[in-house]
């Protein structure tokens, strides 16, 4: 069975920087115990009111960024796609209650083909996107990824995309150094959802804007979070949590990623 996994993507430049968390990512497929038949992709990156997914048979490249180098416009990472498993996925959600939406023309954003460019470089494996409901918060994710559930027995692996902290509001007063020293609030939070996810205390991680320190300054909106919830709903109630890496970047984007099984 598949483990599931949140990652922090960072910013798109991981797929070409020297940092700790691209060769974390570069070498994740280790972690993986059996190469995936399929890979669901959850990506902060693709916000709906609804669940929806991509059901395309060849993916293409979105370069959903602006104002970097053009060598990071040149990369493409364009997998097939599997419009029938992407049906099977929406017939689980609606059984679970939902209402999901089938894309069959969109690609795959940077939240999903920078990790996986990585972590899969031949991009050979079937590739699906799901997207998040930010308005609709940590239970709402939770209880979607527990709907799929049964893909794991079916050798789909699923990746919940994010950032463990995630405010880009701090970018404003000038681009601080890649390698800045963690500033002590993000240190705080990142260690109470370390011990909250070791736990497994789902109650508390679903509360954790009410009871983790700093919480709405290290998400002050929610997207790149919920995809953890997702992973998290997915390995089930008894799974044990595995942190996969710790680093930080700028001080204060910690790239923390884990694994559940």
């Amino acid at each position: 069975m598949q483990p599931t996994m949140f990652l922090s993507h960072g910013s798109p430049m991981t797929a070409l920087m020297d940092t700790p968390a691209r060769d974390f990512l570069t070498g994740l497929a280790a972690f993986v115990p059996e190469r995936p038949k399929a890979i669901l992709v959850v990506s902060a990156h693709w916000e709906t009111g609804e669940p929806m997914l991509n059901a395309v048979a060849q993916n293409t490249t979105i370069h959903d960024f602006y104002g970097f180098p053009q060598q990071l416009f040149q990369l493409q990472y364009n997998p097939p796609g599997d419009p029938a498993l992407a049906a099977g996925i929406a017939k689980l959600l609606q059984a679970a209650g939902y209402q999901p939406g089938l894309d069959t023309a969109r690609g795959l954003d940077h939240g999903a083909w920078v990790p996986l460019l990585l972590a899969y470089p031949a991009a050979e494996i079937p590739v699906l996107q799901l997207s998040v409901q930010t308005a609709l918060g940590p239970q709402h994710h939770v209880r979607l990824g527990e709907a799929l559930a049964v893909l794991r027995e079916q050798g789909v692996l699923i990746l919940g995309s994010g950032s463990f902290t995630h405010d880009l509001r701090r970018f404003r007063g000038g681009r601080a150094a890649l390698d800045s020293p963690e500033t002590p609030d993000v240190t705080a939070f990142s260690d109470w959802m370390d011990e909250k996810l070791r736990a497994h205390d789902v109650a508390a991680l679903v509360d954790y804007r009410k009871l983790a320190p700093h919480a709405a300054d290290e998400h002050p909106t929610e997207e790149h979070l919920l995809p953890l919830y997702v992973a998290l709903g997915a390995a089930g109630a008894k799974a044990k949590t595995t942190r996969l890496h710790q680093s930080v970047e700028f001080g204060f984007l910690r790239m923390d990623s884990y694994a559940f099984q």
